[in-house]
């Protein structure tokens, strides 16, 4: 009882007790001068305990809000050039390259972003991008598969998050989609590790709050793949992931395993109704 009730103190301590404060409630996102960003909405119907969601650029200070207001600025943009040469280029045993069947990727990538994590019917299956897009390198191009956080891999989520900024998040949790979708609900609201923290206590209870010299967000995936200042690389979901659950002093689950699958569709579908925006830029 002792060494629980000094666990929750160390957490208090180190959230601060604080109300919720952003960073800037007014600021308003726009890319390029032209692409608007919705960065506050109501939350959805299914999600629980927030009355509006946030994106977490409002949750930033105002150099880093910046960066990610002009793609000559944003350092993620450099992930996405990378990806249209890969886009174009020839790999695997077909002798194809994506451009061979999705030709150009403004185009036929455009609204793909807003709707993954989503339910594949041919596979049985719940699948996030980086799924799709190894099925597509192994099944059509004869290819070997990306790593999930590799840069290959990052860099082209990244391009296909890129065409579709701007859109609504909507991802679908109905139908066969919903078992996934309920046990990514368990996992967010799990304890875990040594300091017994479940997802929410951060990004539901806390959000706004300080954590060591950062503002703690709500969470949201609508920005992935984000490119963090602290690491100068971009970061794909279960990567961030994997670094939060480690911060609990937990064993993490596995990039890509079905425990990861389903906390992605979960997340993702908290989002719903803030603007894709990724890459964008965080600490």
């Amino acid at each position: 009882m002792k060494n629980k009730m000094l666990r929750s103190v160390a957490v208090l301590v180190a959230v601060g007790l604080s109300a919720p404060v952003l960073a800037d409630e007014d600021a308003d996102l726009v890319i390029n001068e032209e692409i608007e960003i919705t960065v506050r909405a109501p939350a959805p119907d299914h999600t629980e305990n927030l009355s509006e969601i946030f994106s977490g650029w409002v949750f930033r200070s105002a150099e880093t809000q910046a960066m990610q207001m002009d793609d000559f600025d944003n350092p993620g943009m450099i992930g996405v050039e990378s990806a249209m040469a890969d886009w174009a280029a020839v790999d695997g045993s077909e002798g194809k390259s994506c451009a061979s069947c999705h030709e150009d990727a403004e185009t036929s990538m455009k609204g793909v972003r807003a709707v993954y994590p989503k339910w594949n019917e041919e596979a049985g299956e719940v699948r996030t991008l980086e799924m799709q897009i190894n099925d597509c390198r192994t099944t059509r191009m004869g290819a070997e598969e990306w790593k999930w956080s590799g840069d290959d891999m990052v860099d082209m989520t990244a391009l296909i998050s890129s065409v579709s900024r701007g859109m609504p998040m909507n991802v679908a949790i109905d139908g066969p989609a919903r078992e996934t979708w309920e046990k990514g609900k368990e996992i967010y609201y799990t304890r875990y590790g040594q300091l017994e923290l479940a997802c929410a206590n951060c990004h539901e209870d806390n959000y706004g709050n300080m954590i060591r010299a950062d503002h703690l967000s709500q969470g949201q995936t609508n920005g992935f793949p984000v490119y963090r200042l602290k690491t100068a690389s971009l970061n794909s979901t279960h990567k961030r992931f994997r670094g939060c659950i480690r911060d609990t002093r937990a064993e993490t689950f596995a990039e890509g395993s079905p425990e990861f699958i389903a906390l992605d569709l979960y997340v993702a579908s908290r989002g719903n109704g803030l603007s894709v925006e990724g890459p964008s830029v965080r600490n």
